[in-house]
């Protein structure tokens, strides 16, 4: 079975870091484009970060440039988001998705696998 987890969530004092990953089981990340989601109560989705199958290519919402980075770890099959300088409207449950074709933050129907996803509460 073909799942993603994120994990890395939780409660953060504003200008703190936190450091999600999404881990897959059941296939390797190394062939699709990742991308992070997020979506707070009464919000529309929200594209955050995404990165190519190969690395080559990131992009990023501006809400969240120069603050956030994506990066992969291919030894241990994941994708992680590090998140600095945060704010309390980074308060969201936060989601990755695999898509087998492209990497994009607005896209969400080229994402074929979704993972339950975490929260990240920024409060002081």
């Amino acid at each position: 079975q073909l799942q993603l987890v994120e994990s890395g969530g939780g409660l953060v004092q504003p200008g703190g870091s936190l450091r999600l990953s999404c881990a897959a089981s059941g296939f390797t990340l190394d062939y699709y484009a990742i991308g992070w989601f997020r979506q707070a109560p009464g919000k529309e989705r929200e594209g955050v970060s995404c990165i190519s199958s190969s690395s080559s290519s990131t992009n990023y919402a501006d809400s969240v440039k120069g603050r956030f980075t994506i990066s992969r770890d291919n030894a241990k099959n994941t994708v992680n988001l590090q998140m600095n300088s945060l704010k309390p409207e980074d308060t969201a449950v936060y989601y990755c998705a695999a898509s087998p074709r492209v990497a994009t933050i607005t896209r969400y129907d080229e994402y074929d696998y979704w993972g339950q996803g975490t929260q990240v509460t920024v409060s002081s």
